[in-house]
């Protein structure tokens, strides 16, 4: 079995340090000058919600006017030519819409949305509706645990890619106290399968530094734009050097995957505080990155989320804008999209809450990813 044990470990506390030493700066500041604004953050409201909240309501601009166009927006010129200004910042959202009966709507052009960054309207400039390939990363828990979730969990997941495009890529990753990469990336369900058999249950659950582990992976190796990760777990995280907001946080400043999550949070052996603190944990999870988490009854409904999740990915539109903000600015953008179509009373849009514009620099050569596989030998 592919192992990233101490590696994975040291690069995690590499990253850490790294994401850890400008929050220490900055109440520093806020210390030793109060008069001075907190910076833009995702802060944690109460464990684990966060804020800000992604059903608020985002106001439209007053009176519809938008004023002088913004630095990043296509505008119109002489001649009836556009073109876009500089220092522009593209931001990409895979969407799924909603009806008030919980139906997917797959049939509504672009100019059913309206999409807002900070309650400021933004010019749409990408929309695709179709089937779009997709890297795919599948995370499973493999605590002690789980042991008697295995075969059915498993034959979940082979389920997945067979039902997902076929040219999607995917990887396997088996969690317990560490990370541990199974197989890279193949379209091939043979070696999916084969990955798949080389995880054992045992040991604890790190939730949160699999996830940075594998947002980082699949943003420096995956070959398709669009990508996903899909969760399986059974328990709460308590091995993670991370904590949620700093996974969701590391995630954003990647533009990272849509996450879903499911959560096999049902038996004797959890108790029930537990089991809602795990809940909230993973609902935040997929609710700030455009996903859905699940939460069966049993492990035989696994199959039937796992067909829901390659629906919901195969049907999404894929909506593009320029951010009216600069990159420079840093920040944390939310993000709130509306859908308005006749015929239709009620339609809620799901997709990531927001985002922190990805500026290259040292955050982006810090890698605290998944080893390359093929410089680990298998375990026996």
């Amino acid at each position: 079995m592919h192992r990233c044990s101490r590696e994975f470990r040291r690069r995690i506390a590499v990253w850490m340090l790294f994401l850890l030493l400008p929050g220490a700066r900055a109440l520093w500041a806020q210390q030793t000058n109060p008069a001075s604004p907190p910076p833009p953050s995702l802060t944690v409201d109460r464990d684990p919600v966060l804020s800000p909240d992604p059903d608020a309501p985002v106001p439209a601009p007053a009176n519809g006017v938008q004023g002088p166009a913004p630095v990043g927006t296509v505008q119109k010129g002489t001649g009836g030519a556009y073109t876009l200004r500089e220092d522009a910042y593209e931001v990409r959202l895979n969407a799924t819409v909603i009806d008030g009966s919980g139906r997917t709507v797959d049939t509504l052009p672009q100019d059913a949305f309206k999409v807002y960054e900070d309650n400021v309207l933004q010019t749409i400039v990408g929309f695709r509706h179709e089937d779009l390939p997709v890297s795919l990363g599948i995370l499973i828990d493999s605590s002690g645990s789980m042991y008697d979730k295995r075969a059915a969990v498993n034959d979940a997941s082979v389920n997945l890619v067979k039902l997902s495009n076929k040219e999607d890529e995917a990887f396997v990753v088996d969690f317990s106290w560490e990370a541990f990469i199974d197989q890279d990336f193949t379209s091939d369900i043979a070696k999916l399968q084969e990955g798949l058999s080389y995880i054992k249950s045992s040991g604890g659950t790190a939730i949160y530094d699999t996830i940075v582990a594998s947002a980082d992976y699949l943003a420096k190796n995956a070959k398709h734009p669009k990508q996903v990760l899909v969760i399986v777990t059974d328990g709460d995280d308590n091995a993670s050097s991370a904590t949620l907001e700093e996974t969701i946080r590391r995630v954003q400043d990647l533009d990272g995957p849509v996450i879903y999550c499911v959560g096999l949070l049902f038996g004797d052996d959890m108790d029930r505080a537990t089991a809602r603190h795990a809940q909230r944990v993973l609902e935040a999870l997929s609710e700030q990155t455009g996903g859905v988490a699940y939460f069966p009854k049993s492990v035989k409904e696994v199959n039937e989320i796992v067909a829901e999740v390659a629906q919901d990915i195969r049907t999404q539109y894929t909506i593009s804008y320029h951010s009216t903000k600069s990159p420079a600015l840093g920040g944390y953008r939310q993000i709130h999209v509306l859908a308005k179509e006749k015929g239709f009373s009620k339609l809620d849009v799901r997709t990531r809450s927001g985002y922190f514009p990805h500026v290259a620099g040292p955050a982006g050569n810090d890698d605290p990813g998944l080893n390359d596989p093929s410089k680990h030998p298998k375990d026996q």
